[in-house]
C-alpha cells in the first residue's frame, strides 16, 4: 500500500468519534501542531455541549451528530452526513475514533475515494477486514494504525523486507487477570470499568477486562500485517511499557516501548511518515521502572479471547457476529441487566447458532450484524 508523503503541508482532518476518549485525545494532538493539521470535519454522537465547544476551537467546515441539527447552536459549520464527510475533496486523513459498527460504512467511504485512514475502531477491520483490505489496495492508500499493539508492530515492521516469525500483542491483562472464577462472577460494571493502565471508552475498557479486546485486536493484526493467525501471538504485560514486539526468522526480537498514553501513537499515525517533537507528551521516567514482566494469559477463565480467536479463524460473516454479539452484550452488562460472566456466555451461544457466509459482501456483513444483534437481546430478554 502507498501512502502519499504530504511533507511540511498541512493535514486536513476529519474526525469521527470527536468527542470520545481517543476523539479529545486525537484534538490535543492537533492543538499542540495548528501549523501541521488543520480540521475540516468533526462528527459526535449525543454529546452536543462538549462538540460545541470543538467547533468554537477548531471551526471546521463540516459537521454531523446523531441528534436534531437544530440543537447546534453554532451554524457556522455544514451539517454533512458521515459518508459524505469522509469523501470531501478538502480531506487528507479520516481518523476513525468511533465505536462499534458505526465505523464501518465510513471506512470503506474514506477507502473508496482515496482517502488515508487513521483506524482506532476495531471493528471495521474485524467485521470486513478482507472487503476493506482489498478496497485499500485497489485504491492505494494506507490503514494508519492508532491502536498502541497495532502501532508497535507497524514501527517495528518499518524498514524491514524479511519475513517474520511471529507478531507478539502485549496486553495489560485487565483489573481481573488474577480473578477466580467465583471472584469474576460478582465483577460490578464500576469495577470492570477501572482499568490499571488505559484511560479508554466505556466499551473497550470492558472488552480489555474480558479480554475480548485482545481476541479483536489479534483479528486486526492478520488483516493488517497479512499475517496467518497462528503466527499471532498474546503476553500479558501488565505494566504496559511494551506496546508489542515483532519476531523475525534469524531470531531477533524487535519490541516499541513508550509510556502508556494514547496520544503517542494519535500522533505518530497523523505525522507519519515524520516523528514530531511536542513536549505535551509523557516520556519514559527508566529510574522508576523496576521490571518488566510477562505472563501467559489465562484463556480458560477469560474465554472471550477463545470465541474471538475461533471466529477469526472460522472468517466469512462469524467476525460480524462476534462483534455484534459483544457490542449489545457490554451494553446489557453495564445496564446491570446481565452479569460480568454473562457476556461470553451469551456471545458463544450467538456464534452456535450463526449459519456463515464466506466472502461476504458489505451488505451481508450489515445483515450478519443486525441479525446477531436481534438474537442475542431476545436471548437476554428470555434468559432473564
Amino acid at each position: 500500500m502507498i501512502i502519499k508523503d504530504m511533507g511540511n503541508e498541512i493535514k486536513r482532518l476529519v474526525i469521527l468519534g470527536s468527542t470520545g476518549s481517543i476523539g479529545q485525545q486525537a484534538l490535543e494532538v492537533v492543538r499542540s501542531f495548528p501549523h501541521r493539521f488543520q480540521i475540516i470535519g468533526l462528527a459526535a454522537g449525543n454529546n452536543i455541549d462538549l462538540l460545541e465547544k470543538q467547533i468554537a476551537e477548531f471551526k471546521p467546515k463540516f459537521v454531523y451528530y446523531q441528534n436534531s441539527r437544530n440543537q447546534l447552536t453554532n451554524n457556522e459549520c455544514k451539517f454533512l452526513p458521515l459518508e459524505d464527510m469522509v469523501c470531501h475533496s478538502l480531506v487528507d486523513i479520516v481518523v476513525i475514533a468511533t465505536s462499534g459498527k458505526v465505523g464501518l460504512k465510513p471506512t470503506l467511504a474514506a477507502i473508496k475515494a482515496g482517502k488515508n485512514v487513521a483506524l482506532a475502531n476495531k471493528e471495521p477491520l474485524v467485521m470486513a477486514g478482507e472487503l476493506i483490505t482489498s478496497e485499500a489496495k485497489i485504491h492505494k492508500v494506507q490503514i494508519l494504525p492508532i491502536d498502541s499493539e497495532h502501532s508497535a508492530i507497524w514501527q517495528c515492521l518499518s524498514g524491514e523486507t524479511q519475513p517474520v516469525s511471529q507478531l507478539i500483542l502485549t496486553a495489560s491483562g485487565g483489573p481481573f487477570r488474577h480473578y477466580s472464577p467465583d471472584q469474576l462472577d460478582r465483577v460490578t460494571a464500576q469495577q470492570a470499568l477501572a482499568h490499571p493502565t488505559w484511560q479508554m471508552g466505556k466499551k473497550v475498557t470492558i472488552d480489555s477486562a474480558t479480554l475480548m479486546n485482545k481476541g479483536l485486536e489479534v483479528i486486526e493484526a492478520r488483516w493488517l500485517f497479512n499475517t496467518p493467525y497462528d503466527q499471532i501471538k498474546v503476553l500479558i504485560h501488565p505494566q504496559s511499557i511494551i506496546h508489542s514486539m515483532v519476531e523475525f526468522i534469524d531470531g531477533s526480537i524487535k519490541a516499541q516501548l513508550g509510556y502508556p498514553d494514547m496520544r503517542i501513537p494519535i500522533q505518530y499515525a497523523l505525522s507519519y511518515p515524520e516523528r514530531l517533537s511536542n513536549p505535551q507528551l509523557p516520556k519514559l521516567e527508566w529510574n522508576h521502572i523496576n521490571n518488566l514482566t510477562f505472563e501467559q494469559p489465562n484463556f480458560d477463565t477469560f474465554s472471550c479471547f477463545k470465541l474471538a480467536s475461533e471466529a477469526g479463524g472460522k472468517g466469512g460473516t462469524y467476525p460480524a457476529v462476534l462483534c455484534a454479539a459483544d457490542e449489545v452484550a457490554v451494553d446489557l452488562f453495564l445496564s446491570q441487566r446481565i452479569k460480568f460472566t454473562d457476556i461470553p456466555i451469551l456471545i458463544e451461544k450467538i456464534l452456535d447458532q450463526h449459519q456463515p457466509i464466506a466472502h461476504p459482501s458489505l451488505e451481508e456483513i450489515i445483515t450478519a450484524d443486525s441479525w446477531a444483534r436481534d438474537k442475542i437481546t431476545k436471548l437476554a430478554i428470555g434468559d432473564n
